[in-house]
């Protein structure tokens, strides 16, 4: 276990139901994101790296993987073993139709707790491309220590976060109100170090969605190792 303890997450317990109206958001969202974010570089080229870093067959999270694509297909198709969760039904439905080779779960981070899919240590690696930001930043912590320990030693960590000095704020998206929080990304490093990762590679994308009520972003994506 790491120094964030299994114990220390009755606060996600709770952050869980405040997430209830995210996940209705994403629900009524649906097929508009795959329209709204035709064009994501950045996270195959992240998945890209956690394929070629694992061994064959590697058990892999896709923490919050919505409509499936392009994470959870292309491990599939690389020949890992996956396993994705996410809050929304709407996208679990989705993610099962794009990626068949895949396991899908309606399931929050907190669910994970107490063996849940396989206790500490049972993951190869783990993706979590822009699912933290959804949660206050008091709680991306706990989230983060919690998948540190899902991790075998070694085990790694693809990690996306928007940059952005901001917490629980809400915005317009796709016709939804979401909250919504990030880090400046010094600030981004200090907490994934904390929650006992180290830091193997780090790149930076431009991003602007074709939707127009969403506004250009800074995507960070970090690639970690479980120390």
């Amino acid at each position: 276990m790491s120094a964030t303890s299994y114990d220390t997450y009755e606060g996600l317990n709770r952050l869980a139901l405040d997430r209830a109206g995210q996940a209705e958001a994403f629900d009524a969202i649906g097929n508009q994101y795959e329209t709204a974010f035709p064009h994501k570089e950045g996270q195959i080229a992240s998945g890209v790296w956690l394929s070629g870093e694992l061994p064959a067959g590697s058990r892999i999270l896709d923490a919050g993987c919505g409509t499936g694509l392009p994470t959870a297909r292309q491990l599939c198709d690389a020949g890992h073993r996956v396993v994705g969760i996410d809050l929304s039904p709407g996208m679990v439905e989705l993610a099962r139709a794009n990626a068949p080779g895949a396991e899908f779960h309606r399931l929050d981070i907190a669910d994970l707790r107490g063996g849940r899919l396989g206790g500490p240590g049972s993951f190869d690696g783990i993706t979590a491309y822009f699912s933290l930001l959804m949660m206050p930043r008091a709680e991306i912590p706990c989230a983060l220590g919690m998948l540190h320990d899902l991790l075998r030693p070694g085990g790694l960590m693809a990690l996306a976060m928007v940059e952005g000095d901001i917490d629980d704020f809400p915005i317009p998206f796709l016709g939804s109100m979401i909250r919504v929080s990030g880090y400046l990304r010094d600030d981004l490093r200090r907490v994934v170090c904390d929650a006992g990762f180290d830091i193997v590679g780090e790149d930076s994308y431009a991003y602007a969605p074709a939707s127009t009520d969403v506004p250009p972003e800074i995507q960070l994506f970090l690639h970690l190792r479980r120390a």
